[in-house]
């Protein structure tokens, strides 16, 4: 491939906007603002994973999964993003962001944006997901669809398992509004009650006094429950609606009035002062605690509820009209999952995948050695996690190994990382592990796994004051026969080894000197008061990784300008902060060609004349979430690769503890580009970013079919036949870029 050129002539970046002209014919900048509004802009993401839901080409379980993502995504978008913009308007903050939006302005337009939104959602669910799960034999219940065998199976349902569960609280005088959990569906009920009056005189009164109620629907039990049926259909109802069916039970001797389901999200930022936290630990413990009870910032109550009842909770939660959702459905649609499960059909998934052995591992290699005689490039998912777990374990027995040096930012449940980090330490080795309490939404489970560490004997720190630690970074130090020698592990995704099976992530084992003592001073830095005056290969943040990063473009944009090929390919998550953007502007009215390959958020706004008509944008959705991060500097015909930790983002580049490490060897080289190429060639999970922030499709019509996800299974696929060829084989296996017509040659 030309990468001087990087498709500024190829009609496939311009006529592949579907429904669109090409972008220099798209009106001036003009008044408009120069980026677009960052929150925006992830809505504008959650919109293109909820179109995976309504894609009808992709199988009926994964749609399922797209429509449970919509729904978690949505919820946390609204506990951090929604609830920090209600933290600005409380405090009076009149500030505005780059597009010159107040923070109170910002939430009137979500506000519109998430109300459409959900309405998409739910009419996913009911008028295309339901029918079609229908057809499969697969129905979900309501309450007045049960037959009479049905019914008397969730009775005793209710009876035996759900009612001891129960708990109603009422609402009165004596018994104030309760405290409502974050995210917790409920069930209020109008409730009317006679209240006996005696007068002086010996005659009795009864006077009826309305009262509402509340049910909270456990979270212990399962959310849907499999009903019988007559034939080979599988009947199932939901939780909440059993309880329904079952209230006179619940509050004898009353009259029932109105019912309705509602849910509420609170604000989940925890608010921590470092600074004055004596016990870093202790202090988001607590915090842990206070995140169930902040502002209620969302509510959602079921369509059709009655308006008393929905006055009674706005007043409670003290909620305004345009944070409050009126649900044409289940609340809370993560749920579908747990129908995903009752599909057997292998049609209605993908096919199935399974992470490829790397080409130059083997199970029964002796990593070390391997690994001492060259880089190894790893690509997950498409290649197994697992000689990563295996290189920590094996490090932990080896009585060679000296020390192991880690940071964890999110790992699983069970992490059999962490669990080999503990055996090392009480193995006698020095074990010291950075593990970031402040990673959000997983601040719990690392607690957890920081106790069980420090009980081993590792030595423990959990962060930095005032910096996220987001690095990705692993030494071990090995005792051999020609002196100590230092192994290496560095990476753009997690330590985990559930997500490693669906997140996109590259990392490579190293034992280049340089890179040794770079990650021997960078945990020298983090856990002591060290600071390098440079590090050889890698670049951190905060110090010095923005800086990097504007010098390598600026370096192109000059390139540019003295008439030189230049170009910039990059691979994020997200594009936010303002000085990066200002600085690719700048490099395209230049003539730097830019590619920009982000998965989720963009303020950038490309192919807009005199601006950044030599920038193109795509994000790519597909089975597997799109999470390494890349970046291609074309640098005069020397071309530089690095992989980071990082995204373009403020928070990223000024307020974490992030790498950036460029990619030396050559067959890791032309894996990554290789990844590059046919990311900008896919027709099939690509959307193409228009200058005002919407996306459309390829128009496949004018180009040859690839989803990128299933070229580079096919990839790794036919890299791990090596193994199985002989030995010369592996000679033979030389990764290459794609030729003209996209095809791959992966043995020579």
């Amino acid at each position: 491939m030309d990468y001087t050129k990087l498709y500024t002539d190829d009609p496939f970046f311009y006529e592949g906007l579907a429904s669109a002209e090409r972008p220099e014919t798209f009106p001036e900048l003009g008044t408009e603002p120069r980026y677009l509004n960052r929150e925006l802009s992830w809505l504008e993401f959650n919109n293109r994973v909820l179109e995976e839901a309504r894609d009808t080409k992709n199988p009926l379980a994964e749609r399922l999964n797209f429509l449970s993502i919509v729904s978690s995504n949505l919820d946390e978008f609204f506990m951090i993003r929604v609830a920090s913009l209600h933290d600005q308007v409380h405090a009076g903050y009149k500030g505005r962001d780059p597009v010159g939006l107040t923070a109170e302005e910002q939430l009137e337009k979500m506000a519109v944006v998430t109300q459409k939104m959900v309405k998409k959602q739910y009419t996913t669910y009911n008028r295309a997901l339901i029918p079609a799960l229908e057809k499969e034999g697969i129905r979900i219940l309501r309450p007045k669809q049960l037959t009479e065998q049905q019914m008397a199976h969730v009775t005793r349902l209710f009876a035996e398992e759900i009612y001891p569960v129960l708990t109603p609280l009422a609402i009165d005088a004596g018994r104030p509004f309760p405290l409502i959990a974050n995210q917790t569906i409920n069930l209020i009920v109008e409730v009317t009650v006679d209240q006996t009056i005696t007068d002086e005189k010996p005659s009795k009164k009864k006077k009826k006094e309305e009262h509402f109620a509340i049910v909270q629907i456990p979270s212990v039990l399962p959310r849907l429950e499999r009903v019988p049926t007559e034939d080979d259909t599988k009947a199932f109802i939901l939780l909440e609606d059993i309880i329904r069916l079952n209230l006179e039970s619940l509050f004898p001797g009353v009259e029932l009035g109105a019912s309705a389901c509602f849910r509420i999200m609170r604000n989940a930022d925890l608010d921590i002062d470092e600074e004055e936290a004596a016990d870093l630990l202790s202090e988001i413990e607590s915090q842990l605690k206070q995140r169930q009870w902040g502002e209620v910032i969302r509510l959602e109550v079921e369509r059709g509820v009655d308006e008393d009842v929905l006055t009674f909770l706005a007043s409670s939660f003290e909620i305004q009209k345009n944070g409050i959702y009126d649900i044409r459905g289940p609340l809370d649609l993560t749920f579908v999952r747990r129908i995903v499960k009752a599909i057997s059909e292998p049609m209605h998934f993908y096919p199935p995948f399974s992470p490829q052995p790397n080409p130059y591992l083997s199970p029964a290699d002796d990593l070390f050695s391997v690994i001492a005689a060259r880089d190894v490039f790893l690509h997950h998912p498409y290649e197994t996690f697992d000689p990563v777990v295996k290189w920590i374990q094996d490090a932990a027995k080896d009585p060679d190994v000296l020390a192991i040096k880690q940071t964890l930012y999110r790992v699983s449940g069970k992490s059999p990382i962490v669990q080999a980090l503990a055996e090392a330490a009480e193995n006698g080795k020095q074990v010291f592990v950075l593990v970031e309490l402040k990673a959000r939404f997983d601040e719990e489970n690392n607690i957890v796994w920081a106790k069980r560490l420090e009980q081993a004997g590792c030595h423990v720190i959990y962060g930095l004051i005032g910096l996220k630690t987001h690095s990705k970074i692993t030494l071990i130090v090995r005792s051999e026969a020609d002196g100590i020698r230092r192994y290496v592990h560095l990476g753009t995704g997690n330590y985990n080894d559930i997500t490693a099976r669906l997140y996109t992530d590259m990392a490579i084992l190293t034992s280049r000197e340089a890179y040794g003592r770079d990650a021997t001073d960078f945990f020298n830095m983090v856990s002591g008061y060290s600071l390098p005056l440079h590090f050889r290969r890698i670049v951190t943040a905060p110090r010095w990784l923005k800086n990097a990063t504007l010098a390598k473009i600026r370096r192109e944009t000059e390139n540019a300008r003295s008439g030189k090929a230049a170009a910039i390919i990059a691979k994020v998550n997200s594009l936010v902060d303002k000085d990066v953007i200002e600085a690719l502007y700048e490099a395209s009215n230049a003539g730097v060609s830019i590619d920009l390959i982000v998965r989720g958020i963009c303020c950038l706004r490309p192919g807009i004349k005199d601006l950044s008509e030599n920038i193109r944008v795509r994000s790519i959705v597909g089975r597997f979430l799109e999470h390494s991060r890349i970046f291609y500097y074309y640098n005069d015909g020397n071309e530089e690769i690095y992989l980071s930790s990082a995204d373009w983002m403020p928070r990223n580049l000024e307020r974490r503890i992030e790498i950036l490490f460029p990619v030396e060897d050559q067959e890791a080289i032309n894996r990554v580009k290789r990844v590059l190429e046919v990311e900008l060639r896919d027709t099939d999970r690509a959307r193409l970013m228009l200058p005002d922030g919407t996306y459309e499709r390829v128009d496949k019509r004018k180009f040859p079919p690839l989803d990128s996800q299933i070229q580079l299974m096919e990839d790794a696929i036919l890299a791990a036949e090596v193994l199985r060829n002989p030995p010369q084989a592996m000679d033979r296996y030389i990764p290459r870029s794609m030729d003209d017509h996209g095809d791959y040659a992966g043995l020579d």
